[in-house]
């Protein structure tokens, strides 16, 4: 990964999210900044998301699908939700978009079913297709506020039925002056929250590499490049796409 040396590039996340890719390029010799433009906040609505959960707990529902860590967060920390029997413990399957939420659902003593190879919502709704289910089974959508209906009506679709709660809310988190100052080589987005943001806050100058295609065909939308694609949504499948892209974009 000698490719990376000198270059400089902009992980606008969290520091504990951006922690594991930021040490890959930093010890391929890359320049890493890392601020992030996103921020989680709690659903306005914390007695819809209790309501949710206590119906969670009650068996009510035959699935509950995470597309986020932020909304496994929010599950965990909802009050009551530490009650008697735990999460772990509860009647309903699970289903994970991609790693990081498998590993969000580790933490927690859940073990998920259903993952599919393409890590989207469209993926999720092409995996449950694939499985046989009675029309009218309830699942739980704890998403964010911003999550568009592809999971929601694409379920709908295939006779199940969807019950979206609001499990968080993003907000803007402003770049630093000095951070919006600097030349990037390369932009890592992970999200289509993240890509919107970069547009905004530091212009579309820097191509960027995507998590996934639906947070590339977010960015695209914004007027940024997209230089490569993940081929996986891990630190490691990150790492080797903006490689690539420096590679192929010196």
């Amino acid at each position: 990964m000698t490719a990376l040396a000198g270059t400089s590039v902009l992980l606008p996340r969290a520091p504990e999210r951006a922690a594991g890719l930021a040490a890959l390029l930093r010890d391929a010799g890359a320049r890493v900044t890392v601020a992030p433009v996103i921020e989680r906040a709690p659903a306005t609505d914390q007695d819809a998301l209790a309501d949710a959960v206590a119906r969670l707990r009650a068996g009510e529902y035959a699935w509950t699908v995470i597309t986020s860590v932020n909304a496994v967060d929010a599950l965990v920390g909802t009050p009551g939700a530490g009650a008697s029997p735990p999460l772990a413990d509860v009647p309903t399957r699970w289903a994970a978009v991609g790693p990081a939420t498998v590993r969000a659902l580790h933490a927690v003593g859940v073990e998920p079913e259903l993952v599919p190879d393409d890590a989207s919502a469209a993926g999720l709704v092409a995996a449950f297709g694939r499985l046989p289910g009675p029309d009218g089974e309830r699942v739980l959508l704890p998403l964010g506020d911003l999550a568009r209906p592809t999971l929601r009506d694409g379920l709908a679709g295939l006779g199940r039925r969807p019950d979206v709660v609001t499990a968080y809310r993003t907000v803007r988190s402003a770049l630093p002056a000095d951070v919006v100052a600097r030349r990037y080589d390369l932009v890592v987005v992970t999200s289509g929250s993240v890509a919107r943001e970069i547009a905004d806050q530091l212009g579309t100058a820097a191509p960027v590499v995507a998590i996934g295609r639906p947070s590339a065909q977010a960015a695209r939308e914004a007027g940024l490049t997209v230089a490569t694609v993940a081929t996986t949504p891990t630190d490691d499948g990150l790492a080797a796409a903006v490689t690539t892209a420096l590679e192929h974009n010196p």
